[in-house]
């Protein structure tokens, strides 16, 4: 949780992704994008909700869907606890805003590279393991949020060095968005990454004494 302001949010029930570098990466660029006060903003794969709560205390008009029950409740108990109006939306990424239109679109959403199991991820993995190269969401999010964004609408999503962010420009850009890396941070290995650092090795994703993991965010907007 290095350097995320703790106010933004009251708790984060055990399960739930808790706010980390990456979650601080994406507020500062959505702090750089001011939102105008009303703008519509999604926040996918919320977690603790401490982007859409961010987002909320900007003046947005801040709607949070994760396909986790037990993070919407803790979104949702956050919005309450702080007094801010976000509506929250239990589904599987942009299932339950089908047919509506976004000023600003947030995702961090899992990116760690996995080894394969033969089923998805489970339990608490879900909110980091993404699949072989770390793209199990992040494609679809490429392809399915693009037609969310209003003209002028900016897609904001934060992942891993690890999980090729030239794939998710390419992806981006040929939907039709400008898009282009606008942060970047290097973060020492946490917890997941330490546990899997030689898998990641062998497969020439990590330099044999690499020990930090580098995060970028991307900026996408469909023009106007």
């Amino acid at each position: 949780m290095s350097g995320y302001p703790r106010e933004v949010i009251a708790v984060t029930f055990p399960g739930v992704y808790a706010p980390q570098d990456d979650t601080e990466l994406l507020a500062e660029a959505l702090r750089e994008e001011a939102p105008r006060p009303g703008a519509r903003v999604l926040d996918v794969g919320t977690g603790s909700g401490a982007l859409a709560l961010a987002a909320a205390r900007q003046g947005a008009e801040v709607t949070a869907v994760d396909v986790s029950r037990l993070a919407v409740w803790t979104a949702r108990l956050n919005a309450w606890l702080t007094r801010l109006p976000v509506r929250t939306r239990r589904g599987n990424l942009f299932g339950p805003v089908r047919g509506r239109t976004y000023d600003v679109i947030l995702a961090n959403p899992p990116y760690v590279p996995a080894p394969e199991t033969g089923s998805g991820p489970r339990g608490r993995a879900r909110a980091w393991d993404a699949g072989h190269d770390g793209r199990l969401l992040l494609d679809r999010i490429c392809r399915d949020a693009p037609p969310l964004l209003c003209p002028g609408g900016v897609l904001l999503i934060v992942h891993s060095a690890l999980s090729d962010p030239d794939r998710t420009l390419e992806l981006l850009r040929a939907a039709g968005l400008k898009a282009a890396v606008v942060r970047r941070r290097w973060i020492p290995f946490g917890p997941v990454l330490r546990s899997r650092a030689n898998w990641l090795r062998l497969r020439g994703l990590l330099a044999p004494s690499a020990d930090r993991e580098e995060l970028v965010v991307i900026r996408a907007e469909r023009p106007c």
